[in-house]
């Protein structure tokens, strides 16, 4: 029988959750079964991970910083210590407990006034994953200090749409298929014809258009890019993408693109590089051989890592040619 395409979007964690894959019998309630029980997984997942869902366990870490520890499961207190082994990686670029920074900046209006240097410098003091303290014998979790907070928005959509691929492949055997998590994209397998996923990567400069198509399987891509939400004060726009060390919007690169093994690395390798910088982010990227990504600067110029030159790709041979992310689509 003829592998068939199935596709399904519900909303979850405040942006869409695509599934999509191939499966040899066209039976609208089968399939109906298998789109359900991969979103009942994900909606188990969130049970657990959502900081704002009062009730999960990472809602109690947080109600109980500088209070007491907290016992959590194995899922969290895995996915934990994955985003600290990260925060360190990237020596605290990538914060798991950015979520605590004051809000100074707004992007749903214009803004009449610029938060002074001092309000900014405090904004991010409660910022610093060092302040999470994991007890491997407990399996628990203690935020020693007051006003911080995890939140998993980063890392726990990669890790959303990771378990629901598991359980695809492992209930129903489904060998083909690609997950989008608001922006973290996870494939497996490849189409029935032996042809690659495509995924489409926006250009920075017109969201509607296509900056690369990149034929991948077996990966996970992000996008990071300030294109999409910004402040703007007395013309000049300032990033949504804030520096956890600084408080201040970050400049330098419109869209930072990661293809990695790892759902969850590549959203945080994404946010990371934005961070860093075009050199030191190309100088961190190289330093790993199962890390891909190309950076788009403010100048419009594009930068890949080493083991990402527009040849390996020939959808991406014509950036060489010109010089002109989150938002990813899929054939």
């Amino acid at each position: 029988m003829a592998l068939a395409k199935f596709s399904d979007s519900r909303f979850y964690m405040k942006s869409p959750l695509d599934v999509c894959f191939y499966f040899e019998e066209n039976n609208a309630k089968k399939i109906s079964s298998i789109f359900n029980a991969a979103y009942s997984e994900a909606e188990r997942v969130i049970g657990i991970i959502s900081a704002w869902q009062e009730g999960t366990e990472m809602y109690e870490v947080n109600k109980n910083a500088g209070i007491k520890s907290i016992k959590v499961c194995n899922e969290l207190y895995s996915l934990l210590k994955r985003g600290i082994h990260i925060s360190k990686m990237t020596n605290g670029l990538f914060d798991i407990t950015f979520a605590s920074i004051d809000k100074l900046w707004y992007y749903d209006r214009p803004m009449t006034k610029l938060p002074s240097h001092q309000a900014i410098c405090d904004s991010v003091k409660n910022i610093n994953y060092q302040y999470i303290q994991m007890n491997d014998d407990e399996q628990s979790v203690f935020i020693n200090n007051k006003g911080t907070k995890i939140e998993l928005g980063a890392t726990g959509k990669g890790f959303v749409a990771t378990k629901m691929k598991d359980l695809l492949i492992s209930e129903f055997g489904i060998t083909s298929g690609l997950i989008n998590a608001g922006g973290d994209l996870v494939c497996w397998g490849k189409k029935p014809d032996g042809s690659d996923w495509q995924i489409g990567v926006a250009d920075p400069n017109n969201k509607n258009n296509e900056l690369a198509i990149l034929p991948v399987h077996d990966k996970a891509i992000a996008t990071s890019g300030s294109y999409e939400r910004y402040a703007e004060f007395s013309g000049k726009k300032y990033s949504h993408i804030i520096h956890p060390k600084t408080g201040y919007p970050v400049e330098g690169i419109l869209s930072a693109t990661v293809i990695s093994p790892d759902a969850e690395l590549s959203d945080a390798i994404a946010t990371s590089l934005f961070l860093m910088g075009v050199e030191e982010g190309l100088k961190f990227a190289n330093q790993f051989n199962d890390i891909q990504c190309f950076i788009v600067d403010d100048y419009n110029m594009y930068h890949f890592s080493e083991n990402l030159k527009p040849q390996h790709y020939s959808t991406l041979a014509h950036l060489n040619l010109k010089s002109n992310n989150h938002a990813l689509s899929i054939n």
